[in-house]
């Protein structure tokens, strides 16, 4: 009898339990300076069925502004960790499958997007589940102009090339650089692919996309001979690795994940010659720091893969380098930071490093909420320009 109430009990448990994950809950927040129609409309205490599926629309945007991307974060749920989504169309679809915490948009200044063309999502390999893509950035009459690849961070298994979307624009607007944002397959098996990702994977793909690029040069008015390559935390790793090891492609190292229809490696080898610069901002380049990413590869693929182990000397291949280091950072250490600094030096290496005062991590990243946006404006701004003034030296010099 005992035995038949408690199975009696659980199945009334569960029957709750069930029931309370029928519905959720769904905040808006209403975007400033243009409206925001949702459709069906949100019920007034935000309670919808699972499974609801929401049409979101951005209207109305005041003259002078212009829309950035939609946005929304669902908790809980079908979803087992916080799922935050940006969406680079003012018209898109969200399916309830747990709370959504916030509903909204994200509106800048129309200034921002003058003088240059974006085209999204570009794919440039599917090697596993999720499609590689990159974003190009091109200024108006672009022809022959030298240009900047953007990694995006995120400890390899997070993030997009969206998040890179404010410093591409500081980037691309004095007309003097093609700029492209890429992504890449994330590590471990954070995409879904059944085999997990290496570190050697991700540098595979990134190299792929720098070819893809060149490539298609003509068509976004590149100079494929002419490519920095830049990004922050792990996308400042990923693009001082494929400053420094371009001569590991092909051999004891790396295969990218794209290849033009009948190429080498040797052929490509030579082509990723033309990353002439990087601009690895607070990233990792260390073996200890490395350690926890790199336990499923071999000695040799570990070396392959640290920065240090593949710094090239000055009289074999120049690849000047333009570093920053917030001093409030606390995920990067200055240490490791600073040894990469004089590795290079010692290679004879041009190299400019900046440390930033009262600077955090990611300031180069670009979000909806005006916090991040804030923190952008007082350091990925001017230190983006002082990028450029970089790059200036190496591809416009007098």
């Amino acid at each position: 009898m005992k035995m038949k109430l408690f199975f009696v009990a659980a199945m009334l448990c569960a029957s709750v339990t069930a029931f309370a994950q029928e519905t959720f809950t769904v905040r808006v927040n209403e975007p400033e300076h243009a409206k925001m129609v949702v459709t069906p409309a949100v019920p007034e205490d935000g309670v919808v069925p699972a499974g609801t599926v929401f049409n979101v629309k951005i209207t109305d945007i005041e003259p002078g502004w212009a829309f950035d991307s939609g946005y929304y974060l669902m908790m809980g749920g079908a979803v087992r960790w916080p799922v935050y989504q940006e969406v680079m169309v003012p018209e898109f679809d969200v399916t309830v499958t747990g709370n959504i915490m916030g509903l909204g948009a994200s509106i800048m200044e129309a200034e921002r997007l003058e003088g240059y063309t974006v085209i999204q999502d570009i794919e440039y390999a599917h090697p596993g589940v999720k499609s590689l893509k990159y974003d190009a950035y091109i200024p108006d009459g672009a022809k022959n102009l030298p240009g900047i690849v953007i990694i995006h961070g995120g400890g390899w298994q997070s993030n997009t090339e969206d998040i890179m979307r404010g410093l591409a624009r500081e980037l691309v607007k004095d007309g003097k650089y093609v700029v492209f944002s890429i992504d890449y397959r994330w590590l471990g098996n954070s995409d879904g692919d059944d085999t997990l990702n290496t570190m050697t994977d991700l540098i595979d793909d990134c190299y792929g996309a720098v070819l893809h690029i060149q490539k298609h040069a003509k068509e976004y008015g590149l100079d494929r001979r002419k490519i920095a390559v830049t990004g922050d935390s792990a996308g400042g790793h990923l693009s001082s690795i494929l400053a420094d090891a371009v001569e590991r492609v092909g051999k004891k190292g790396f295969v990218p994940t794209y290849m033009p229809k009948g190429m080498w490696l040797c052929r490509a080898r030579h082509w990723l010659k033309g990353i002439k610069a990087a601009a690895p901002s607070y990233g990792v380049f260390d073996a200890k720091s490395l350690s926890t990413f790199v336990q499923n590869l071999s000695e040799d693929e570990i070396k392959a893969v640290v920065p240090m182990e593949n710094v090239p000397d000055v009289r074999k291949r120049a690849v000047p380098q333009f570093l920053t280091l917030g001093t409030l950072d606390r995920t990067v250490g200055r240490e490791p930071m600073e040894e990469y600094v004089q590795l290079l030096k010692d290679k004879g290496q041009y190299v400019e490093y900046y440390l930033i005062d009262g600077a955090s991590h990611a300031f180069f990243d670009w979000k909806p909420d005006q916090r991040t946006k804030d923190t952008f404006a007082q350091y990925g701004v001017p230190y983006a320009q002082k990028m450029e003034e970089f790059f200036d030296k190496v591809f416009y010099k007098k």
